[in-house]
């Protein structure tokens, strides 16, 4: 049983007695050794080209998902629209939503929808073609001297 025991804590001994590399590949034919570029530069080549692959790979989905979004009908055939909303918190909303010819205002907290009230009389809603835009990007886009139509 020791022997055994002394065997194994051997066996790594053993390993590093071996043939070094360099003999061993002195004594293979050149036609059968495998090409390898174990220099820095052809690593660093390799790992650059990987990264600009990848980096491509995902500009190309982020491009098809935008066309793909874009393609679809926006806003058309939608039964419920949202008109609307307004935050009371940094969880809480209020949101004005019209289906069909009625307008309910809900109230939106964290995991639960609460109907407050339901109009009688809709709210009118300015028909623009442009949409609303928040004050910041409104001003933003006034310094970087682009009209809001520009956006999409």
């Amino acid at each position: 049983m020791k022997r055994f025991l002394w065997a194994l804590l051997a066996l790594p001994l053993t390993v590093l007695a071996a043939e070094p590399a360099a003999t061993v590949a002195a004594s293979v034919p050149a036609a059968t050794t495998p090409m390898v570029n174990s220099g820095v530069a052809g690593q660093l080549t390799q790992l650059v080209f990987g990264l600009l692959l990848v980096l491509g790979l995902i500009f190309f989905l982020a491009w098809l998902l935008r066309r793909v979004q874009q393609a679809g009908p926006a806003g058309k055939g939608q039964v419920i629209e949202l008109i609307g909303s307004r935050a009371l918190g940094p969880r809480d909303r209020l949101m004005l939503v019209q289906v069909g010819n009625e307008q309910i205002l809900l109230g939106l907290s964290p995991g639960t929808i609460t109907a407050l009230h339901v109009l009688k009389e809709p709210v009118p809603v300015p028909s623009t073609s442009e949409k609303a835009t928040p004050d910041f990007a409104q001003q933003l886009l006034k310094i970087l001297g682009k009209d809001q139509k520009d956006t999409k």
